[in-house]
């Protein structure tokens, strides 16, 4: 039997994409006929039942944006027989097509099903205490120098459920859209962080960033047409273009600050404790006292977000990527093109 723990987010993510509905109709089949089970952390409700109206609400919203965005065009351009064909599919109460908010209903509910029909775990003390020893010592998922208290329950909940309920025969799956904070940094994502390898193995626990790769991976793929689950791929949400502009902007920044750094080891730049009231040009190669301290300071603080072994040198190539993504994302929030300051 394989028994995999799904993570929140990738439930969240389904439920934001109602054409999985299929998928969860398959996952209840599996694990009807006992060739799978889900492992819940308790969390995991939690965290689904206190997000669900939230992604109800966006999904809805998004496709009823979509929706009348289309029947305009149809409206304006498609004449006056097309518009009442529109008007019977879609406004009309017997209408065979479902509301927005129903689909985005139907697909939370069968998640909601899954999950409690699923081996429901409590939160331990244990876990709580090995979860507290991560935060402490800076191992993932606390690597990024945020709160990630839930995600190290949720894997220390996964590794205390192989421990005490592994029978022969039985396969586990760790399955996670989180590669931020789960996968390994700057590499391969369908990789298990270095932190968290001792988790897995080649056959007996697996990590995944899919459940189709999970299914396909342990032979169950197969016995069930799944649809990819990148089948309908959703719009970025502006918190995450925001997240990943800071994340550029902690990078470049702190690159530039080490080749000052080099400057001022070889003498090109030299820190004084108060820079001249003299034109720029001659004071261009001083550093203020003060305002290095708080550079320092500041480097710090990258090094401990994202671990200094991922913070270059880069290549010419990368440098450019990344200053081209920054401009990039920094235009699609609404700042002008080519807007690299950090």
């Amino acid at each position: 039997m394989l028994k995999m723990l799904v993570d929140t987010c990738v439930w969240l993510d389904m439920a934001k994409t109602p054409s999985q509905s299929k998928n969860f109709d398959y996952l209840l089949n599996l694990r009807a006929d006992k060739l799978i089970d889900i492992i819940v952390p308790q969390i995991i409700v939690d965290e689904f039942m206190r997000n669900r109206d939230r992604v109800i609400v966006e999904y809805a919203k998004s496709i009823a944006t979509t929706l009348s965005r289309a029947k305009e065009i149809v409206v304006q351009q498609g004449g006056k027989r097309r518009s009442r064909t529109l008007h019977r599919l879609f406004d009309d109460v017997e209408s065979p097509i479902k509301t927005p908010k129903a689909v985005a209903e139907k697909a939370a509910d069968q998640i909601e099903t899954l999950i409690k029909a699923g081996d429901v775990i409590p939160i331990s003390d244990a876990m709580k205490i090995r979860a507290s020893d991560r935060a402490m010592q800076k191992k993932a998922p606390f690597h990024r120098d945020k709160n990630s208290f839930n995600d190290a329950l949720i894997i220390e909940a996964y590794a205390e459920y192989i421990s005490q309920n592994g029978k022969p025969g039985d396969r586990f799956a760790f399955v996670t859209h989180n590669t931020r904070d789960f996968s390994a940094p700057n590499g391969n994502s369908k990789l298990p962080h270095p932190d968290l390898a001792a988790f897995f193995s080649k056959i007996k626990s697996r990590y995944f960033i899919s459940i189709g790769d999970a299914l396909d991976a342990l032979h169950l793929k197969n016995a069930v047409p799944w649809l990819d689950d990148s089948f309908e791929q959703p719009i970025r949400s502006t918190s995450d273009i925001s997240d990943a502009i800071e994340e550029l902007i902690d990078r470049i920044w702190y690159d530039r600050h080490m080749v000052s750094r080099y400057k001022i080891e070889i003498g090109k730049e030299k820190i004084v404790a108060k820079l001249p009231d003299v034109p720029w040009p001659k004071r261009k190669n001083l550093i203020q006292a003060d305002i290095w301290e708080g550079a320092l300071k500041a480097a710090a603080k990258v090094e401990r977000k994202y671990g200094k072994e991922t913070l270059g040198p880069y290549s010419k190539f990368d440098w450019g990527m990344m200053n081209g993504k920054l401009s990039a994302l920094r235009w699609v929030l609404g700042d002008d093109w080519d807007m690299l300051d950090t």
